[in-house]
């Protein structure tokens, strides 16, 4: 089922927590020496509107086969994807329902937001585009045989969104072995969150977002298969600290950096050896990578 501009979509009921079946099969890190992997952030998101479907489908003209997008919980308790938790800057909440600010996802049941045009704030083009539903995001992800860097964005808003979130994951057939060795890493900025992914999903690959002290990095390699610093923060000090490192499956930390969109600074973060870079334009970071073998 895929959301469309100007339809309508009755999304099923995401609730249940039925148990999860665990799996043994151990998260692959990227081969040492290889081009860092490109993620297009939130989507294609500067030439499409940021985690739509139209976003990971301008990814997927593009080339690029990682997307990353960000996960929160309506009022009703449906997963949708969204970065803010205001509805404000990327849809016409304003607009269709005045008087109800500050706009939260939180405050706001799955029916109401699927009313809310999320394109046309970016371009006209884009108009009746909607905000996906975490179902309806992931089959458009399957359609077009991407990868997932997904975030568990403020999961702390969200008591038990790690377990409803992997349920999901589940029912739409990411939890089987090639999608869980090959196509998804799960990532936040709150370590508890990302524990309890790691506790419930020992197989899953798992990334911190933040850039821990090199003292404090041991603790997040128990259950962290990457650490995900924003680029300003990346030093050829803290990369070798972070590869020095085994992750929970007994693999070399990864770290992706974030978010890079023109060529110098992926040129300079490639060459400090970062295993990925998260860019809003993911195809100026390949070109410029391309160039740099030249």
């Amino acid at each position: 089922m895929r959301i469309r501009p100007v339809a309508t979509v009755v999304a099923g009921a995401l609730m249940g927590l039925s148990a999860l079946v665990l799996s043994t099969t151990v998260a692959q890190a990227a081969p040492d020496g290889r081009t860092p992997v490109t993620v297009a952030h939130r989507g294609a998101s500067s030439y499409a509107p940021e985690n739509t479907l139209a976003s990971i489908d301008a990814a997927e003209r593009l080339g690029f086969e990682w997307v990353e997008n960000d996960v929160q919980r309506t009022k009703d308790g449906e997963l949708v994807i969204l970065h803010d938790n205001s509805l404000a800057r990327t849809t016409d909440v304003e607009q269709v329902f005045p008087g109800r600010s500050p706009w939260n996802v939180s405050d706001f049941t799955l029916k109401e937001i699927e009313k809310l045009d999320a394109g046309s704030w970016f371009g006209p083009k884009f108009r009746g585009e909607r905000v996906p539903t975490l179902e309806d995001y992931m089959d458009e992800v399957e359609n077009n045989d991407q990868s997932l860097l997904m975030e568990l964005k403020s999961p702390e808003l969200y008591p038990g969104i790690e377990l409803q979130t992997l349920t999901e994951l589940r029912r739409s057939g990411w939890l089987d072995n090639k999608h869980v060795k090959r196509r998804l890493i799960i990532q936040s900025f709150n370590a508890d969150a990302i524990k309890t992914v790691h506790t419930l999903r020992p197989d899953l690959k798992t990334g911190f977002l933040g850039n821990p002290s090199v003292a404090d990095l041991p603790k997040f390699a128990k259950y962290c298969d990457q650490i995900n610093p924003v680029h300003t923060a990346v030093t050829p000090e803290y990369v070798a600290a972070v590869h020095g490192l085994k992750g929970p499956h007994r693999r070399q930390l990864d770290l992706y950096t974030w978010t890079v969109d023109d060529p110098a600074t992926a040129v300079k973060v490639a060459g400090l050896g970062v295993d990925g870079i998260i860019s809003n334009k993911p195809d100026v970071v390949r070109d410029a990578l391309e160039d740099s073998d030249d």
